[in-house]
């Protein structure tokens, strides 16, 4: 165990931030389950010649400040934590609590913390100035939500976020061109026939840099060619609410119409914060060959082999097509046969049907050649 998290933490000083000497990172822990690799970033930090900070929030802790806030609270909480943010050269977010320990937050609350602290000190500062990693650690509660035990899990979630990236990375570039010269998208599936255009928009290759776990290719919608509709057959939790069967129909790029059974009213309260929230930011292709099932994380699940995610709120920098918006909201489609199956076309030519890529450029991406060795 521990030689795992020494080869997790070197990872991502190394591969994932780069950290170079004289550096500042700052570590930030979402509960304390994940101290034993804290420590071992501060450790490897030290070595390399850099200077670690740390954090730790508790979302217990932070759900009790959200009740009821006031916008020149929130204002104030920003104020402090964006100095820190500031003065950091590198960023390493390591969540070991679920967002569901948020449940309870008013929505009025949530989009008042999401506008007011997410986006000046998140999104604005970190994403946009430092070098930046974010991450999960195994705990009973995970282990719980994947309906596996701890040991089985833990085995799991290493071999996820410890694979090699650099081959992955390889892997990735020929659907990055294929992504680059394409114009329509079309996808199709149980409850799903969607059209797009990515004319013009940059694809990026996401490979161990930003997440740990990690393994997408990522574009996104030009902004109003969206058409069509779409059922989301993966369980989704965003402000603390667990959303299922989430169905989406779009004109024009535009969410017209949103639902997901009982949680309906509250799906569209979300989709209400901003114009741009019923507007998509990302269309991203899944390709961790470790990750199958959905564990009821986001960050696990938008990378598994065979799934898309369709992305509404704010546009990536990488792959921007103008959007802008207070919420990104990652929503995972699967499309193996476990999960009914589906086709994705690129200009009228099937790339993947049933979660398997069936050009030869591509055949590369899928998880029997991509795993480890």
């Amino acid at each position: 165990m521990e030689n795992r998290v020494q080869q997790l933490a070197s990872n991502l000083l190394n591969h994932s931030v780069k950290l170079k000497a004289g550096e500042k990172i700052l570590i930030e822990m979402f509960g304390t389950d994940c101290v034993d690799l804290a420590n071992e970033l501060i450790s490897q930090s030290k070595k390399i010649g850099a200077l670690p900070l740390f954090n730790i929030i508790d979302y217990k802790v932070l759900k009790e400040l959200l009740l009821n806030c006031s916008e020149e609270q929130i204002k104030e909480y920003a104020k402090y934590d964006l100095i820190r943010m500031q003065n950091a050269d590198a960023y390493i977010g390591i969540r070991s609590q679920s967002s569901k320990d948020l449940e309870g937050i008013p929505s009025k609350c949530m989009e008042t913390y999401n506008r007011l602290y997410q986006t000046p000190v998140h999104f604005n500062e970190r994403v946009k100035n430092t070098k930046w990693c974010i991450l999960r650690y195994p705990n009973v509660q995970m282990a719980q939500m994947a309906k596996m035990s701890i040991e089985d899990f833990t085995d799991f979630y290493y071999d996820v976020c410890t694979m090699d990236y650099d081959k992955m990375e390889k892997a990735m570039e020929p659907l990055k061109t294929l992504l680059d010269k394409t114009d329509k998208v079309h996808i199709i599936g149980p409850g799903t026939d969607l059209d797009f255009s990515v004319k013009g928009i940059p694809a990026e290759k996401y490979y161990g840099t930003f997440n740990i776990p990690d393994g997408e290719v990522e574009s996104c919608p030009t902004k109003y060619s969206a058409n069509g509709y779409i059922t989301y057959n993966t369980e989704t939790t965003y402000n603390g609410i667990t959303f299922k069967n989430i169905y989406f129909e779009l004109k024009d790029g535009k969410i017209i119409k949103a639902e997901a059974g009982k949680k309906t009213k509250e799906l569209n309260e979300i989709l209400d914060t901003d114009e741009g929230a019923r507007y998509i930011g990302e269309f991203a292709i899944g390709l961790n060959p470790y990750i199958k099932n959905v564990i009821g994380d986001t960050l696990f699940d938008e990378k598994i082999c065979g799934s898309f995610h369709f992305t509404p709120g704010n546009a990536l920098e990488e792959s921007d097509n103008g959007n802008r918006s207070n919420i990104h909201w990652d929503i995972v489609c699967i499309q193996t046969p476990e999960y009914g199956g589906g086709e994705i076309y690129f200009d009228d030519v099937l790339v993947r049907k049933d979660g398997k890529f069936v050009l030869p450029e591509l055949m590369q991406l899928n998880p029997e050649m991509l795993k480890d060795n």
